[in-house]
């Protein structure tokens, strides 16, 4: 399996197979006939067995579209650019000492039923998660006290502590939904909800286990989108979705392709493209309850011993370049918050620096040619990675090779995935490869790394200082006092390298403007640009304009 699989699996597990896959027949679309005037919007959102008939939003195994292009939440946080999107939020503002969180609501939208979307409903939508814990999968109910209508445009929130950066979820993650259909909804997490009633830029005209077709709300309180329909195609196997889309059956997927260029742009360069937008670095995990990893200069050595423009090109395929900031910081999003004093420190592949750095601090090399520290313990660890991710697999065992030729000994062990994240999350392993944290500020980097008790926070971390500098980041919505917290969190994370960043991971996004046009690039980053992401594919498609 590569990681078409490994990523999309993260966001629909129950869903999503990897590119072995068996090949399946391919789904009919309308686009295959038709004037290009009418023809819709093809998406194959993912590698799936088959669509499933749910479109609870509340359900984690609602179909792709459910949350987004039906459903709505108050606001769009982008996560690849600045932007934050009022949907059915017109606006919000802390106040008491941000313990309290105010939204302003948009005056004028209608569910799909001709309603008129209220504050009620707004309300209803967030207690309806306290009263079934079950559906509470953000966290809402261990971060507020209370939600209440203000007036008919405004709803309050009341923090139990000061949570800023919890703002993305709440108003971002919860779906809103018609308080007088839900009400009457014995078992809201089994409901699959055949006739969705959303608030949304689309409706749902028809549903099968290969094709499910999305008409444009007239209604919508944005304008009726320019895209008239909008259908999504199931498929399990990545060759068959790539023919598809090399064939110019489908407009927008998110797949994993080698050789991008050859296999799908050179076949039609005037309208075949793709990005793949960054997120957060891939680290090498070092477990800090090992009393060798526990030494500033064993993890320094590892770190300068890694060859990280190796794992770019070979493991990686050229997709996924080198994360050399000690700060873990180098995305766009995140240039605004690293310090300028750190800015030029990298961490660059330099072997001989890893000797020396051992060799100052004691550690000998025994006659196998693997350091040893002065007590007399070996540079011997093992590297956990899930068995099947090829393209991890293949960066494991180059890191191996490095780590060894400088005299530390790495083996590598694959693991099944559920044993691969139990070693790793109850700390039984000394090394290994994962993913961190991300959101719209690098907080959530950085909560993930360093938060203690955080589930991410795989190596161990425990200080006193970074758990001070989190809470006051909570704390405060002040930008001066965030970027300063900030600052302090960066350097601590470049002095001591908690983690060793490898690469940043890549999201696969490949897309057709041959008949419609405005998509998301990285030189107008929008939206998050997979089709799979919640309300981001909304953002995408009411950006879209079909072609003459």
């Amino acid at each position: 399996m590569n990681r078409s699989g490994k990523f999309l699996s993260l966001v629909a597990p129950a869903l999503l197979l990897g590119a072995t896959a068996i090949l399946g027949a391919q789904p009919q679309s309308l686009a295959a006939s038709g004037p290009a005037s009418q023809r819709p919007l093809v998406v194959v959102p993912g590698l799936q067995t088959a669509f499933l008939d749910n479109f609870n939003p509340l359900s984690p195994s609602a179909m792709t579209g459910t949350f987004g292009l039906i459903y709505q939440p108050l606001f769009y946080f982008n996560t690849v650019g600045p932007q934050v999107y009022p949907l059915l939020g017109r606006s919000y503002q802390w106040s008491d000492n941000n313990l309290v969180l105010t939204v302003k609501l948009r005056t004028g939208a209608k569910w799909s039923n001709g309603t008129p979307v209220t504050a009620s409903d707004v309300v209803f939508s967030y207690t309806i998660l306290r009263k079934y814990p079950s559906l509470d999968v953000n966290g809402v109910w261990a971060t507020i006290s209370s939600v209440s209508a203000v007036n008919s445009s405004t709803v309050k929130f009341v923090f139990k502590t000061p949570d800023v950066p919890f703002a993305s979820t709440l108003l971002g993650s919860i779906p809103i939904i018609p308080e007088s259909v839900w009400s009457n909804i014995a078992k809201p997490a089994q409901y699959t909800n055949p006739h969705p009633i959303g608030s949304g830029p689309y409706v749902l005209k028809s549903f099968n286990p290969e094709t499910v077709t999305f008409s444009a709300n007239g209604d919508y309180w944005g304008g009726k989108p320019k895209v008239q329909t909008v259908e999504y195609l199931q498929y399990s196997a990545n060759d068959s979705a790539t023919l598809a889309l090399t064939s110019g059956k489908v407009d927008w997927t998110s797949l994993f392709i080698p050789n991008i260029n050859k296999i799908y742009v050179d076949q039609n360069p005037r309208y075949n493209h793709y990005w793949f937008s960054l997120g957060g670095p891939l680290m090498l995990y070092t477990n800090l309850k090992n009393p060798l990893l526990s030494q500033l200069p064993v993890r320094k050595a590892i770190a300068y011993a890694v060859n990280r423009t190796e794992l770019w090109k070979v493991g990686e395929y050229g997709y996924e370049p080198p994360a050399t900031t000690p700060t873990d910081l180098a995305l766009p999003l995140d240039k605004s918050w690293l310090d300028p004093s750190l800015a030029h420190q990298k961490l660059t592949y330099n072997p001989s620096k890893a000797v020396r750095i051992l060799e100052k601090a004691g550690f000998k090399k025994n006659a196998q040619g693997i350091f040893v520290s002065p007590s007399g313990k070996p540079l011997e660890f093992t590297i956990i990675v899930p068995s099947g991710w090829s393209d991890w697999d293949e960066d494991c065992s180059l890191m191996s090779a490095e780590l060894q030729a400088v005299g530390i000994k790495a083996t590598v062990e694959q693991l099944a995935f559920g044993a691969y994240y139990s070693d790793l999350s109850t700390g039984h392993y000394t090394l290994g490869m994962s993913w961190t944290s991300s959101g719209t500020t690098p907080y959530y980097l950085y909560e993930g790394l360093l938060g203690k008790g955080n589930p991410n926070n795989f190596e161990g971390w425990d200080n006193a200082v970074t758990t001070r500098d989190l809470n006051a980041l909570k704390a405060t919505s002040s930008p001066a006092v965030q970027k300063r917290l900030m600052y302090q969190l960066e350097s601590i994370t470049a002095q001591n390298l908690p983690a060793i960043p490898l690469i940043y991971g890549a999201s696969w996004y490949e897309y057709s403007n041959q008949y419609f046009t405005g998509w998301p690039t990285a030189s107008n980053p929008y939206a998050a640009p997979q089709p799979y992401t919640g309300p981001a594919q909304a953002i995408v498609i009411t950006h879209l304009t079909p072609r003459k």
